[in-house]
């Protein structure tokens, strides 16, 4: 059953009326980029696959369309639960209106040549937070044994048969080790990725391919090894829970100085994120799947040894996230003291700031992957306009502790990673309404 992807929220505004503390309860969503990998993969399997805890966000809506588009039975079953059923298909090309949408649109080009032999796949789309590289997909997909045909317009990949093969990946790209692992599960013999990306999401992924037949070894190390067979099977799995979003709650209870709870943590993938947070000044409380963040701390910035002015950096997994890089400058302008704030992996990630310096945000913008925080400082509210999703969700973290009404417009790119953020966020007490813009 195709999917309709909704496109009236790129129309749409918030509107927020900042500086009231936050207080409630909130569960974490589903891993948004662990949710996309996990729908490609289910096209390796001629058997029908369920996926539970799936967010029902815009990436999502737009990844289950493609797969749809190509002939495979795509069913949301559940608020959160869909089924595939990929038997046959009637295409190998993707739609590039649908592609353009979404980067994670490639991640169908690994199983889509594992099955059928050949992929026809245009440039994606996605964040524009500044150069990203799909050598890796293509490298590792010519060592496997594709042929590749380069057009301004199309990626089209055929094959007579993968085979496994020692690969390096010449950057730990996430995407390209997801691709790499699909298309090597079913390519005979063994597959190693040497500089293997794994994060919490690649991790899930190989633990869903295991599940349903796939034989890999190194699952939470940079070196994978996968063992080609012969045929998946079908099954059911669970989506972990988005750390990244869990990480956006803690800041959003920081500056706001509100106490909130929230459920459902895998607390072993906040691991990196959580000692980023207390060299702010953020304490958390776990207890099993549950972090609270207590109300009312004092956010000041830990100094280095011998009074140096601390750096926070982003890095590949087990380094702290470059997706969590945009809420950290916001939990910095709150705190007191300076930070360096060093963004390796995006060159324009940290575009965004100009609209906190007209907020009343203190920061200093070295170049486009460095910025110098000092805070605390007084926001107040602004009309601004969300370029990407993370960056986006910093924005609304801004306008909560900030004082008066901002609004932040094309809010369409907020809901391609953050489930009905504005429902709940009014839950835990903000004013924040949903407009046409």
């Amino acid at each position: 059953m195709a999917q309709t992807v909704v496109t009236g929220a790129l129309a749409e505004s918030f509107v927020i009326e900042g500086g009231q503390p936050l207080n409630g309860t909130v569960r974490a969503a589903g891993n948004k980029n662990g949710a996309l990998p996990l729908l490609a993969a289910c096209l390796l399997t001629d058997e029908p696959v369920v996926l539970h805890n799936v967010p029902r966000i815009r990436d999502v809506e737009t990844m289950t369309a493609l797969i749809a588009d190509l002939g495979a039975d795509v069913e949301w079953t559940g608020a959160n639960d869909v089924r595939i059923h990929a038997a046959s298909r009637s295409s190998h090309e993707l739609d590039p209106e649908l592609s353009r949408r979404i980067r994670a649109s490639f991640l169908l080009a690994g199983p889509l040549l594992a099955r059928e032999g050949r992929a026809s796949v245009p440039p994606p789309g996605g964040d524009v937070i500044g150069r990203r590289r799909l050598d890796p997909h293509i490298h590792a997909f010519a060592e496997l044994g594709a042929e590749i045909d380069i057009t301004g317009v199309r990626f089209d990949l055929r094959t007579a048969g993968l085979r496994g093969k020692h690969i390096f990946l010449d950057e730990a790209s996430v995407m390209a080790t997801e691709n790499t692992v699909m298309a090597a599960a079913l390519a005979p013999g063994e597959t190693v990725i040497g500089n293997a990306a794994c994060e919490p999401h690649i991790q899930d992924l190989c633990r869903f391919l295991v599940s349903l037949g796939a034989e890999i070894e190194g699952i939470e190390s940079n070196v994978l090894r996968v063992r080609g067979v012969e045929s998946l099977s079908g099954g059911e799995w669970r989506v972990g829970p988005e750390h990244i979003e869990v990480g956006s709650f803690v800041g959003l209870a920081a500056v706001t100085g509100g106490d909130i709870t929230i459920e459902d943590v895998e607390p072993k993938d906040l691991k990196s994120i959580l000692p980023t947070f207390e060299r702010l000044g953020v304490h958390v409380e776990i207890d099993g799947s549950t972090l609270r963040v207590p109300p009312n701390q004092k956010l000041e910035v830990r100094d280095d040894l011998g009074g140096q002015i601390p750096k926070i950096e982003d890095g590949p997994w087990p380094a702290f996230p470059a997706d969590l890089t945009s809420i950290a400058v916001i939990v910095a302008t709150q705190a007191r003291g300076e930070v360096l704030i060093f963004e390796k992996m995006f060159e324009s990630r940290l575009f965004f700031v100009d609209k906190l310096v007209s907020m009343g945000a203190r920061i200093i913008l070295c170049d486009p992957h460095r910025a110098v925080v000092s805070g605390p400082a007084r926001l107040v509210g602004q009309q601004m306009s969300s370029p990407d999703i993370r960056a986006g969700m910093a924005m609304l973290l801004a306008a909560l502790c900030a004082e008066g009404t901002s609004t932040i417009g094309n809010v369409g790119e907020i809901d391609r990673g953050y489930e009905r953020i504005d429902e709940r966020l009014r839950s835990l007490g903000a004013r924040i309404e949903r407009v046409e813009a």
